[in-house]
């Protein structure tokens, strides 16, 4: 194989050589629109600090000092996530404030179904180019999400990667930490068959199955983000966009009350294949299809594609966001508790006995 350099580093005489002195920027990363960019969303990220916050933003490694006195036995619970190809809508509508809360409330779902309060979060964002208004606009929905839940903003990563991204495109996830009392911690190990699923609402597609939703509606019913569609009552691009809710406040009532023996955030794979992942071997959950409102939304995407039912219930939410699973002794406060909290909710199902033997596990049988 020809060289190109000598032992020395220097060219050799087969080597092409640049005219004039070749910089980060000619490369395609702006170093000086990175710093610009960080000097703007610094202050978005301390609005979000609490006093637990060592330092600030721009170090190495983001300090934060856990409140020992706040848990007689703290466990740290953690999750990483990304939005998805919910993105590639945010790019087409120019809309960017709303990803971010997108990502820190998935992320804050993840911890909470766990009885964990969150604690801090930090963010990657990676980019062709690097657009300091749209970081800005994402930030900004970063911060306020972690505002509204108590969690503090306090570090991440700004990545220009000129080639590997289109122009105007970028990826985002994030990491999360919550913590915990041992005492309080949801395994979902306490359930037993008798137990009552109670399903919360979501507001939509929350962040999963966006490639299926996609291919529906733009690609087989050629709408666009902008087209008006009357069996949902919303322009298809508003509609896909809702933000993903949050479920930390209703969740902490519930888990401070003793009222929930497990809850599953219905994230990717649906209620088909969340729900068992906190099942205890030997049960099995039978939900009760028609026991809450499906969204239009959902309802059309399945017509769109004649998309078999057991498809749309392992990729969509379909209108329940999250489960909660409760004694069947302690129904009757748990809805007393949503009620009061002006939370809607549906039974949907109950826990029934499983196949101990069964090497697949607990499953899902919708009836």
């Amino acid at each position: 194989m020809p060289k190109s350099t000598s032992k020395s580093g220097s060219p050799t005489k087969s080597a092409a050589v640049s005219a004039k002195p070749v910089t980060y920027a000619d490369a395609g990363v702006d170093i000086s629109s990175g710093d610009r960019t960080k000097d703007r969303i610094k202050y978005l990220a301390k609005r979000t600090f609490t006093r637990s916050v060592l330092g600030g933003i721009g170090g190495f490694g983001a300090l934060f000092q856990l409140d020992l006195k706040k848990w007689a036995e703290p466990i740290l619970v953690s999750s990483a996530d990304g939005v998805g190809t919910k993105l590639k809508l945010a790019f087409d509508l120019g809309v960017h404030n709303t990803v971010g809360q997108d990502l820190v409330n998935h992320c804050v779902n993840d911890i909470a179904v766990q009885g964990a309060t969150p604690l801090f979060f930090l963010d990657y964002l990676a980019t062709g180019k690097l657009d300091p208004s749209v970081i800005e606009q994402v930030v900004t929905g970063l911060a306020e999400a972690c505002k509204a839940n108590g969690c503090a903003l306090i570090g991440g990563e700004t990545a220009q990667m000129p080639g590997f991204y289109q122009d105007g495109e970028y990826d985002l996830a994030g990491f999360i930490v919550g913590a915990v009392d041992k005492s309080k911690l949801i395994t979902g190990s306490a359930i037993v068959p008798g137990d009552v699923l109670i399903g919360l609402p979501s507001t939509g597609l929350h962040t999963n199955g966006y490639s299926l939703a996609r291919k529906l509606f733009f690609e087989v019913a050629r709408y666009q983000a902008s087209s008006y569609v009357g069996p949902i009552g919303d322009k298809a691009g508003t509609a896909l966009m809702k933000v993903h809710r949050s479920y930390l406040a209703i969740t902490q009532k519930l888990v401070n009350a003793g009222l929930a023996a497990g809850m599953a955030h219905i994230t990717g794979g649906g209620i088909t294949e969340n729900l068992p992942r906190i099942l205890p071997k030997g049960t099995s959950a039978q939900v009760e299809l028609g026991s809450w409102p499906v969204l239009p939304l959902f309802e059309h995407l399945q017509v769109l594609g004649q998309v078999p039912q057991d498809e749309m219930m392992r990729t969509f939410n379909m209108g329940i966001g999250l489960i909660v699973v409760v004694p069947a002794d302690k129904v009757s406060k748990a809805k007393a508790l949503l009620n009061r909290a002006e939370e809607k909710f549906h039974v949907i199902g109950r826990v029934v006995k499983g196949d101990k033997t069964d090497k697949a596990g607990p499953k899902v049988h919708f009836v």
